[in-house]
């Protein structure tokens, strides 16, 4: 049996999944909903945000979801008739997740 990294590329497709799924809904709700309405405090959150907890779930929403992205768009892009072009959709689809990832970590890091 041949060695793959796909395994790797489809675990981190899954749990992107999951974490959109359960966790991009409520920051959201709280971002976009509960804050314009003057439920929750802006400098509360702003609080939440910079606590070292607060970073590593923003980070792995952003993460997470990106390779999520990339890895649907890859395939997709794949099963619409650009299988030749597969070997440059993935360097540009995870080089955007990667370089989205890098980026997050130093945003978040300044905070």
């Amino acid at each position: 049996m041949a060695k793959s990294n796909e395994v790797i590329f489809w675990s981190v497709f899954s749990a992107g999944g999951v974490v959109a799924a359960f966790f991009m809904p409520i920051t959201i709700v709280l971002v976009g909903i509960a804050v314009p309405l003057g439920w929750i405090n802006p400098e509360s959150l702003h609080v939440l945000m910079i606590h070292w907890v607060g970073r590593v779930y923003l980070f792995l929403l952003i993460s997470l979801t990106l390779f999520h992205w990339a890895h649907r768009f890859r395939f997709t892009a794949g099963d619409l008739g650009l299988k030749g072009f597969d070997g440059t959709l993935a360097v540009v689809c995870y080089g955007v997740a990667i370089l989205g990832t890098v980026l997050s970590v130093i945003f978040l890091t300044q905070l």
